[in-house]
């Protein structure tokens, strides 16, 4: 990728970031966007499909910098404190992007998409777990448990206290 795509595609995303903490997601034209980049929407059009194709790309930039944070996914099954504080720490990393990715109507996305990678890699090595009802339901308690438990108080409490209350109790439910 050259410098000027780069250039482009920074002015393209941190457009929408504007707009989108102005607006919800269906609210946005490509004309508004086109204009806040300084870009035509011909240019828009050769990078992305659409708007949505837009936060989806930068929503996948979120989730690989989650999963990024997670030093070994599979401390789920073996040390399942390790692995809730690991998440957390990186929503925690990622907040301002999730706040306004995934608002309103897209509230539910980040969780379904931390959950279903981590499924993947978890089935990967092991396949018995795939139909293992105990396992299952301890893993999206942990995912998005840890992730709903963050994001409703991350405002209201210091965030190191909150990691250590939400470990502390999801380890407690998985023991």
């Amino acid at each position: 990728m050259d410098q000027r795509e780069i250039k482009t595609k920074r002015a393209i995303k941190n457009a929408f970031l504007i707009l989108r903490a102005q607006k919800p997601i269906e609210k946005i034209t490509i004309r508004e966007l086109a204009a806040l980049a300084e870009i035509s929407k011909a240019t828009f059009y050769l990078h992305y499909q659409d708007i949505y194709d837009l936060s989806e790309q930068i929503g996948k930039e979120v989730l690989t910098n989650i999963l990024n944070s997670i030093s070994r996914p599979e401390n789920v099954l073996e040390k399942p404190d390790v692995f809730t504080r690991e998440i957390t720490t990186g929503f925690f990393s990622q907040i301002n992007l999730i706040q306004l990715l995934f608002s309103g109507s897209q509230a539910h996305i980040l969780p379904d998409l931390v959950d279903s990678s981590i499924r993947e890699y978890i089935y990967r090595l092991k396949p018995e777990y795939t139909d293992n009802m105990q396992f299952n339901i301890r893993l999206s308690m942990l995912i998005k448990g840890s992730f709903y438990a963050f994001y409703d108080n991350y405002h209201k409490y210091d965030n190191a206290a909150l990691i250590d209350e939400i470990c502390a109790f999801l380890g407690q439910c998985t023991r």
